[in-house]
């Protein structure tokens, strides 16, 4: 087992005079000149720092021979230390930064940082609802999606309630069945809900077109839609639009 202790600032070795006042000024430049919060400039100064204790390990006495892999192999032992890729995407950040300013402030002749690149940033799946979770969503919606609203049930809640609930369910039985976003779902226009091949049209990001496949109880809450919530709502300024809001225009996104 490797019980090696990392030393604690105050046990390092002096750093050489060329670096010494390198933090000092590079901090008060993040101060003063690029207006950063005293915690920004406290995380980049320690940063800095830190790249600077590195390099006196390899040998190196000023910045004119820091070279790329240099630097590179001091964000791979901070990696191998257990560094959350989020920090090291800030140490990167940091180190070009004050390259730039080296090199601007005649401290270095070139950047060794410019070829420098962050990790990537770690990308994980979107949180998604439990099975109960969606039939309870769903339930809370209004009367059932798919059965015919009978005389007593538009008495007892009018006809524009109803309607709601109608338009309700059907989006909220499309978005769990498809996964389509909410603005895409909103964009939808009646030629797009293809019933007999099961296919919803939608137009997403960088207006590109795709066909989605959309599950039977789905189509029914659109049917009931269509048939009983959306001539109640209908106005002239309607149009073609699917899912309509309130005062009859097509419902907004954010609605």
């Amino acid at each position: 087992m490797d019980t090696r202790v990392e030393p604690s600032p105050s046990s390092e070795e002096p750093l050489p005079a060329a670096f010494a006042p390198l933090v000092e000024e590079y901090a008060r430049h993040l101060r003063l000149q690029r207006g950063l919060s005293p915690h920004t400039v406290r995380a980049y100064s320690g940063d800095v720092l830190g790249l600077l204790r590195h390099l006196q390990r390899l040998g190196l006495d000023s910045l004119d021979g820091v070279t790329v892999r240099a630097l590179r192999s001091w964000l791979a032992r901070e990696q191998t230390r257990g560094q959350a890729r989020s920090t090291l995407q800030r140490r990167s950040a940091a180190v070009r930064v004050f390259f730039t300013w080296a090199q601007a402030t005649g401290r270095v002749a070139t950047n060794p940082a410019a070829g420098l690149r962050s990790p990537r940033k770690e990308r994980s799946l979107p949180p998604h609802l439990a099975q109960a979770e969606a039939v309870a969503m769903l339930e809370r919606a209004g009367p059932s999606p798919t059965g015919a609203a009978n005389p007593a049930m538009v008495e007892a809640v009018g006809p524009r309630r109803l309607a709601i609930e109608r338009r309700n369910a059907a989006l909220l039985e499309t978005l769990y069945a498809t996964g389509v976003r909410v603005s895409e779902l909103c964009g939808l226009d009646l030629d797009d809900v293809d019933t007999q091949r099961r296919l919803v049209r939608v137009v997403g990001k960088g207006d590109k077109e795709r066909s989605v496949p959309v599950g039977v109880p789905a189509l029914r809450a659109i049917e009931r839609w269509l048939q009983e919530g959306r001539p109640v709502l209908e106005a002239g300024a309607s149009g073609a639009a699917v899912f309509l809001g309130e005062r009859g225009q097509r419902i907004d996104p954010r609605v």
